[in-house]
């Protein structure tokens, strides 16, 4: 495929038809208990697994999509139902994009499936980027990893924190600095295996929005993994920090090699909380009576309407684009990864608060599900890369000038 089509095939509207009737029986029902209780919810995740929603073959066949849509038609239909349990489900999905983008195939035969596990069996994956004092500076990163020659081991020591599934899960991806001197270009990412000593679970955080998802710090204490762990290998790791020695481009840092596969699958995720909140709010404009008619019939209550819908819809060609793009190999000129990612995540903020508004105070009250699309919205205006980074890589893009 050379060009871009739209045009949704049998395939896909089965898949998007098959992730919505999950999210809305089994997602929907249950995500005002998981949002309060705050805990992960592990029945979803074992009925997810049951149907082939969560599982290695389901996520390895929608990212070969050769369209690239399988991917943000799923998290758009699952982000409908509920972030916080949409983020449960996927949140494996990113540690294997940082396994898929770094790491050779055979590291990548041997870790993607301890990372889901099976039904009745479940495993979860992590990946771990941000620290204390480096989330949008990944040059800061502090956590080290050593090679102790003698062992053939990479020995981590740090702190990483904002970690979904961090401390929780089975395999934890780790960005690590291998030459402090080279800064975001002396990093490498490594795999550390279930029960491997000296990684435990720090900070849970208590948040304000996509609370169902677990998300706490990860310390490294004398942490060591074998050699084998080093995604893509030591020969290449040393290739590419000679090479960045010496002045020469050293190919793509881990952690945004990881990001760039995966901003325009949030975006749509992004898009599907805006687009449950507006269909809440278009439900209720149309029901709800003041002054002897539905409150829809005000012009402006409409117009917000129509500019949530148009807002939506701009969001999700802005995604498909950028996935489609991904798909074949084509790089992102313009930051087009950015822009999707950037355009949905402060959709999503602006629609969700629109409708809050148009359901009043009801909008405000839990007994209105819109205060918690609201809630989980924020995040994807932070988490990622903050609409201000995004703002940096486009700016960096469309100009050519090192912007700061």
């Amino acid at each position: 495929m050379t060009t871009p089509s739209f045009e949704l095939d049998r395939d896909h509207l089965d898949l998007r038809s098959w992730v919505h009737d999950f999210a809305a029986k089994v997602v929907r029902p249950v995500a005002a208990e998981w949002d309060e209780r705050e805990e992960f919810p592990w029945p979803v995740l074992e009925e997810a697994a049951r149907i082939g929603l969560y599982s290695l073959d389901f996520f390895a066949t929608q990212s070969f999509d050769e369209t690239g849509l399988g991917i943000p038609i799923t998290m758009e239909e699952l982000f409908w139902g509920d972030a916080g349990i949409g983020l449960s489900i996927v949140g494996t999905a990113l540690a294997a994009a940082g396994l898929r983008a770094n790491g050779t195939d055979e590291q990548v035969g041997e870790w993607a499936p301890q990372m889901f596990g099976s039904p009745g069996d479940l495993k979860i994956a992590a990946f771990c980027s941000s620290e204390p004092d480096a989330g949008s500076d990944v040059g800061a990163m502090r956590t080290r990893a050593t090679y102790d020659e003698a062992t053939d081991e990479w020995v981590l020591n740090g702190t990483k924190t904002w970690a979904t599934n961090g401390g929780l899960a089975d395999v934890h991806v780790i960005t690590a600095v291998v030459d402090p001197e080279l800064r975001a270009r002396g990093q490498a990412s490594f795999v550390v295996p279930p029960g491997t000593a000296g990684l435990s679970q720090g900070q849970k955080f208590a948040k304000h929005g996509i609370r169902a998802s677990h998300t706490a710090e990860v310390v490294l204490d004398r942490c060591r993994v074998p050699g084998r762990c080093l995604l893509g290998g030591k020969e290449k790791l040393d290739a590419r920090l000679a090479q960045a020695r010496e002045g020469g481009r050293a190919g793509g840092q881990p952690s945004m090699a990881t990001f760039e596969r995966t901003r325009p699958a949030v975006g749509a995720q992004a898009i599907g909380i805006a687009r449950a909140a507006y269909e809440v709010a278009l439900d209720y404009a149309g029901t709800r009576e003041q002054f002897g008619k539905p409150i829809i019939e005000n012009q402006a209550i409409a117009f917000m309407l129509a500019d949530m819908a148009t807002s939506i819809e701009a969001s999700r060609l802005l995604v498909w684009r950028a996935a489609w793009m991904a798909r074949q190999g084509k790089r992102f000129e313009r930051a087009e990864g950015s822009m999707s990612k950037l355009f949905a995540g402060e959709t999503a903020v602006k629609v969700t608060e629109q409708a809050m508004h148009i359901l009043g105070g009801n909008g405000f009250t839990r007994d209105y599900p819109v205060e918690r699309m609201a809630r989980d919205a924020k995040i994807y205006t932070i988490f990622e890369g903050t609409s201000e980074i995004q703002r940096l890589v486009i700016a960096r893009s469309i100009s050519g000038a090192p912007i700061r």
